[in-house]
Formats: C-alpha cells, structure tokens, sequence
C-alpha cells in the first residue's frame, strides 16, 4: 500500500494551514465521482461540476463543519447531495425537461460510457425509479460506500438504507425487464 495521507489529515491540513496542495489532493481524489453522483441528481453535467465545486468551497471555508464522525468523503458526498437538492428546489425541474436534458446531452465523457445499449438502457431504468432508491444504490455500487456511510449521506437510519438499496434494486430489475433487459440480479 502506498504511504499516503488520510482524507481527514489532508483536510486538516486545509482547515488549519489553508493548504492549498492538501485540496488539490482532495479534489483530485474525489471530483469525479462525486460530479457523476451530482449528474445523477441533477441530470446536467455543467451544474454537476458547479455543484462539486461547490461542495469543496463549503468544505474548505468552513462553511460546512467536519466533525470526524463519517469519513470526510462521506460528508463531502453529503455536503454536494444537499447543494443539488437545494438547487433542484430553486430551479422546480420537472420530469419532462429532466428527459429532454438527458435526451440532447451529448459529447461529455460521463455520455460517451453510457452510449453501450446496455449502459444506456440500465441508465434510463436507474433515471425512472424514484431518487431516493437511485441515489441508495449509486452511493453503494458507484461509490463502494457502506450501509453506515450512505446513511450519513442520505440522512437515514442503516435499516431505511438497507430497506431503500433492496427495494431500489427489485424496482430497478422490474424496470429493465419491462425494457426487455435479461437481468442477472
């Protein structure tokens, strides 16, 4: 294993020092990944990545307070979920100009994956059950997080998170069956 520093030593080192070499770190780590869990959300690449900028800024200025109890990228994640749904509340998206995002959104690296018929078919099956389900099974299969990480990012208790990832993979299954998708689940 390399010899690298922990997120949260990497943190303080920004908290205390205003390290900027420490945040580069971070948001090299995490920019990613937590802009294709906005995207999710969102369902724009452009305010994903404003959103995660977002999230570091409210990080990093101490806007938003680490208190150690979750691991930081769990509070970052959590930081960027309550920045988009707090943007989806000001901007009051409705489903159909959600599809018509999705549908005219091309050329960004996140839609040149997602163009495999099988990855766009279980992309617009994901897009189709409800948010909180889509949101469980991002953190746990996208992210590797754990029951006890996604529930600091969601808000939840462990057996309200255990409860939405299997009821979001069995809506999740009867939605690409009824696209015609031979599941493996």
């Amino acid at each position: 294993m390399k010899d690298r520093e922990t997120d949260e030593v990497l943190f303080e080192r920004v908290r205390k020092k205003k390290d900027n070499d420490a945040l580069r770190e971070l948001l090299i780590r995490y920019r990613e990944e937590l802009c294709f869990f906005l995207q999710g959300i969102v369902h724009n690449p452009e305010d994903a990545e404003d959103l995660m900028l977002d999230a570091y800024a409210a990080a990093s200025s101490g806007t938003a307070r680490f208190d150690g109890r979750s691991l930081f990228k769990t509070w970052l994640f959590a930081i960027g979920r309550n920045l988009a749904l707090k943007f989806l509340r000001k901007q009051r998206l409705t489903v159909s100009s959600l599809k018509e995002e999705i549908a005219s959104d091309s050329g960004t690296p996140e839609t040149e994956i997602l163009k495999t018929e099988q990855n766009r078919m279980l992309y617009e099956a994901l897009g189709s059950i409800p948010e909180d389900y889509r949101q469980a099974l991002h953190l746990t299969y996208f992210e590797n997080m754990s029951n006890d990480e996604v529930a600091v990012v969601l808000d939840k208790n462990k057996k309200q998170v255990y409860n939405l990832i299997t009821r979001g993979k069995q809506a999740l299954k009867e939605t690409l069956l009824k696209m015609g998708y031979e599941t493996g689940m």
